[in-house]
Parts: C-alpha cells; sequence; structure tokens
C-alpha cells in the first residue's frame, strides 16, 4: 500500500505527486483517462503528423512560477520556445497592438502611451519574482519581496477599475491590457481582471508567453519521469467514485473540482462545509476549436503573424461590453477569443501544406453551440481569406468540455469563477484551503488558491500541507533534477 492517493493527473495532480514522492513517501496516482496530462494532452486529430494541444497551449507561468523554477523543465530537456512577440491584439483597419517580449520596442510602438506602458510595466519586471511569489501562493503568508504586493495594489486598484482605461489616450495601449485582463474569464474591469493583467502582462515582457517545443504534454511526460523515477506508480482508465475505494492511504489528494470533492467525498462531508461547496461559483465557458489549415494565418496586418498569441476582442469598449454580456449569460456575435498558431513558434509543429491552429471563444456557462463558425468568422475579421486555408476544424463546446473533464463545470476551465472573492477563498473560506474537515483528506486542484494556470502551484502547496499534517514533514523536499 501507498502513503499517498492522488486522484487526478492533471498538472496540479501531477506537481502533487512530484512533490510527495520527492519527500520519499510511496505515492499512487489514479486517472479516469486512458492518458495522463488532464490540460497538458497533446494529440493528433485530424492527421497522425499534426498535434493539437487539447487544453493549454501557451504556458506563461510554467518558466516563473516557484514549483516550476524549482523542478527544472530545461534541465528536464523540456524546451519552452518563447516568441518575439508574446501577444498581439488585432484592430479595425488593418492595425494591431503587439507586445513585445522587449518592453522598449512595445513602448516605442505604443506611441504617446509608451511611457504609459514603461511605468506600468517596467517595476513589475523589475520585481518580477516577487510579483509571481505573490499572485501565485496561497495568500496567507508574508511575501518574501515587501515592495511586489504594493506594487501589484497600486495597479490592480486603478486598472482592475474604470480608472485604468482613462490612463491612456489611444486606442492600442488599452485594447491591448483589456486582452490580458480577459484571461480572467468575468466581469471587466474587475479587481481580477486587473491581477491577472498584471500578473501575465508583465510577464510577457521578462520570461516571455512560451511553448514547450512539441507540445504541452512535453510538461506532463517530465513530472510523469521524476514521479516514476521515486517510486511512484500510474493508475489509468481508473475512476475513483467514493472515497471508500482509498481505504489505506494515510493521504489522498484530489486534483478535481468541487464537483468531484462533492461526488467522491460527500457523504462524509460535514454539512455545513457541503453546504459551502455548493455555494461555489462558475465562470463563463471556454468554447474551444481545432483547425488543421494550409498556411500561416493571413492577417491583415502581418506583424500579428510573428506573435505566440493572439487576442481577438477588439478595442477595450467592445472588448468590456461583450465580455459582460456574457458573463451575464448572453451569447456574444463577436466574443473575445484566444487564438495560438503553434507553428509560429514552434515550426516543427507544421508540415507542408499543414499546421495547427488553436482557439478558445468565451460563451455563457453551459453554452452548448459548437464554436467553429463563430470562432472562424471572428479570425475572418482580422485575417481575410482565413476560411479558404481551413482543411479540417472541430468544435468543443463548454457543455462538450465538461463532458471531456468533469472539472470544468459548464466550460469553465478556472475550476471556478475568478472574482477577488473567490481566488482568495477558494473553495470555501478556510486557514488553509488545501485542508479539508476530513481527516487526510486534501484539495489539490485549481478550485483551490492561486486558481487556475500551469503552475504546479495548487498541487505543490496542497502536498507541502499534506507533508505537515499526516507526516511530520515541514521541510519542502528538493525537487532539482538528481544527476
Amino acid at each position: 500500500m501507498s502513503d499517498a492517493a492522488i486522484v487526478g493527473s492533471g498538472p496540479n495532480g501531477l506537481a502533487a505527486a512530484v512533490t510527495l514522492a520527492r519527500a520519499g513517501l510511496r505515492v499512487a496516482v489514479y486517472e479516469a483517462a486512458a492518458d495522463i496530462g488532464g490540460g497538458l494532452r497533446t494529440q493528433p486529430l485530424f492527421d497522425a503528423e499534426i498535434t493539437h494541444d487539447i487544453c493549454s497551449a501557451v504556458h506563461p507561468m510554467a518558466p516563473a512560477s516557484r514549483f516550476f523554477r524549482e523542478f527544472g523543465l530545461a534541465a528536464r530537456g523540456v524546451e519552452l520556445l518563447t516568441p518575439e512577440v508574446s501577444y498581439a491584439h488585432p484592430l479595425d483597419g488593418g492595425r494591431a497592438a503587439l507586445a513585445h517580449r522587449d518592453l522598449e520596442t512595445t513602448c516605442a510602438g505604443l506611441g504617446p502611451d509608451g511611457e504609459r506602458w514603461r511605468r506600468l510595466m517596467a517595476p513589475l519586471v523589475r520585481h518580477s519574482e516577487g510579483v509571481v511569489d505573490v499572485m501565485l501562493s496561497g495568500q496567507r503568508a508574508l511575501p518574501r519581496d515587501p515592495v511586489a504586493p504594493l506594487l501589484l495594489a497600486t495597479r490592480i486598484l486603478v486598472h482592475g477599475t474604470g480608472l485604468g482605461a482613462a490612463r491612456f489616450t489611444g486606442e492600442a495601449a488599452p485594447a491591448l491590457l483589456t486582452g490580458v485582463a480577459a484571461h480572467a474569464v468575468g466581469k471587466l474591469p474587475s479587481l481580477a481582471g486587473g491581477a491577472v493583467a498584471a500578473l501575465l502582462g508583465h510577464l510577457a515582457h521578462g520570461p516571455g508567453w512560451p511553448l514547450p517545443r512539441g507540445g504541452s504534454a512535453r510538461i506532463a511526460e517530465a513530472m510523469v519521469d521524476d514521479i516514476t523515477a521515486h517510486g511512484g506508480t500510474f493508475h489509468t482508465g481508473r475512476a475513483i467514485g467514493d472515497l471508500g475505494e482509498l481505504d489505506g492511504y494515510r493521504a489522498v489528494l484530489l486534483d478535481t473540482g468541487v464537483p468531484g470533492l462533492l461526488d467522491i467525498a460527500g457523504r462524509a462531508l460535514p454539512a455545513r462545509y457541503a453546504r459551502a461547496l455548493r455555494r461555489f461559483r462558475y465562470g463563463p465557458a471556454a468554447a474551444k476549436a481545432d483547425f488543421l489549415v494550409s498556411e500561416p494565418i493571413p492577417w491583415a496586418d502581418p506583424a500579428v503573424g510573428r506573435a505566440g498569441t493572439v487576442h481577438l476582442g477588439g478595442t477595450h469598449a467592445e472588448l468590456v461590453r461583450e465580455e459582460n454580456r456574457t458573463v451575464g449569460g448572453v451569447r456574444s456575435r463577436a466574443p473575445f477569443v484566444l487564438l495560438v498558431d503553434p507553428a509560429v513558434t514552434d515550426p516543427g509543429r507544421a508540415r507542408p501544406g499543414r499546421r495547427p491552429v488553436w482557439a478558445y471563444a468565451h460563451m455563457p456557462n453551459g453554452d452548448g453551440t459548437d464554436p467553429v463558425e463563430l470562432i472562424r468568422s471572428r479570425i475572418e475579421a482580422y485575417a481575410p481569406g482565413f476560411g479558404d486555408t481551413v482543411l479540417a476544424a472541430r468544435g468543443m463546446s463548454g457543455r462538450d468540455l465538461e463532458a471531456y473533464d468533469p472539472n470544468d463545470v459548464g466550460g469553465d476551465i478556472g475550476s471556478g469563477a475568478m472574482t477577488i472573492w473567490q481566488s482568495l477563498a477558494r473553495p470555501v473560506p478556510r486557514l488553509d484551503p488545501y485542508r479539508t474537515p476530513l481527516p487526510g483528506l486534501f484539495l489539490c486542484s485549481s478550485a483551490t488558491p492561486p486558481g487556475p494556470g500551469v503552475h504546479g502551484m495548487c498541487g505543490y502547496l496542497a502536498a507541502l500541507s499534506a507533508l505537515r499534517h499526516r507526516f511530520g514533514v515541514r521541510k519542502p523536499p528538493p525537487l532539482a533534477p538528481v544527476g
């Protein structure tokens, strides 16, 4: 019998397993699907030679988070490829705003707003490690860099409110920043959106927004290799329906959403805690389209074709209007779309006349609309002729995403709405949000702080909690490659 069981093998479940195995525990990972990785899966869809990232594709937080800094992806053969242009935001009339990895180049392209962008981002870049450690933490400890929370607070209070857009004079800069805030998948402007804009926005000018060479699955493979090397075992195709199936383990960590926690342990949970879990709120859906295309996207502004990530949302005002309609349950005709052409950054993902394109559109939670035509038309608005390059397409509505991964309730890929309250009190207000009232049962998914993204910190922090409370281990284990 192992010491600890992990249910779910997404990035947080794997991070928890790495941490516990590195502490010398015997770890078993249970995964309902046939393969490991959760949101880090990369598979062929239309052509055996062309692989598509099934969920996440771009990973700004992978080189930045404490867990992955210590784990050392590069030393394990995972090559994070960083584009020269972190993200682009096309506008009408063939124009585009570009966030270069180089901050000065970005500022030069923003005209009169360049100095305002520099004042916003440069201090965050200088204190980047402290900023990341504040944002990607359990939010319950004093920061190592006392300047970082002050920098964040001043920017969130401005750019998380209606004051933010008024700081700029042109269209490009506010659109560029609002596109990043929209990664919060919720109401705009909002304090949560301002926090996301500060975090992801400054990373664009630091380590960048990289893609793993060969696809997101490479990150999962490195973690699986480390777990196996330290005695961990994997059980795929094994769904856990009840906590009783894991009797005998001293610690059980669930990389599941709140519904998974209720399904597996609901009968044993205290009624008050279970009621609080059922009040947990969910955000809009991310409806996904995968395309196989014959050539690079024909952007009206060719500079957009150098970006690793593209935001399609129009001006600041247009993006705010449509995001708020979506949050209110109204299906937008012009939704925010997040797009990646992986072969721009990783040419090995393409073959002559064939390359993948990955895109999400924000839709109301639970919406069942196939998003392919909607996303195709959004791309066409800024890249005339895109439809003529499409060889094959597949759509997944928010409802489909939940069927694929029950953690994505109604298509909410964040495992819960990212409001300021639910960022701090995920999934319920507790001093230790990873520890449930049941002895030995912990939650390690993105339904806990710091929330969604491929950073591994939810799993890492939950594993540290389990080590303290179940095994008396207070010192975090080393995570760096051995040998």
